[in-house]
């Protein structure tokens, strides 16, 4: 497996919003949830869990689309509505990229992956670690030392 190439840029489908990484990610990720199913339009959506201070948006203004609730906030293209980013009320610490957003995602591979028990019958991910709902917030850290070991 490649290591992601730093920097790496990227955009929404029509270019209006553009965003760069320049730190790798923490962890990624394939989730099966209804919800990311339908925000992708897939079986599955994939996520790179970036360091917040190593994410910015460098172009346009994205919205917040999907739910509108207190908690998540789905960041998408106010223009093509491209699904972007994720953030996490209280846990600005890192910021849930969609990989291929990014101009280069041929590094990407889910290391983990979430929802299994809403999983489509076909979709595979190769994912090392799965999980029927999310991890107890306890195992993060765990799963981020597995994952900079698996890439190193």
């Amino acid at each position: 497996m490649s290591r992601m190439p730093l920097p790496l840029a990227g955009s929404c489908r029509c270019g209006r919003v553009e965003i760069r990484v320049t730190k790798p990610p923490l962890a990624t990720s394939a989730c099966h949830c209804p919800g990311c199913q339908k925000m992708s339009a897939s079986a599955y959506s994939l996520t790179a869990i970036i360091p917040a201070d190593g994410f910015v948006v460098t172009k346009g203004e994205p919205v917040i689309g999907g739910l509108h609730g207190d908690d998540i906030h789905h960041y998408c293209c106010g223009h093509c509505m491209t699904w972007m980013f994720t953030r996490a009320q209280g846990m600005d610490w890192f910021v849930n990229v969609r990989p291929t957003m990014l101009d280069d995602a041929s590094w990407f591979r889910p290391f983990m992956e979430t929802y299994t028990s809403t999983r489509l019958p076909f979709a595979q991910t190769g994912a090392v670690r799965s999980f029927d709902k999310f991890p107890d917030m306890e195992e993060y850290e765990g799963l981020v030392r597995e994952y900079q070991a698996w890439v190193a």
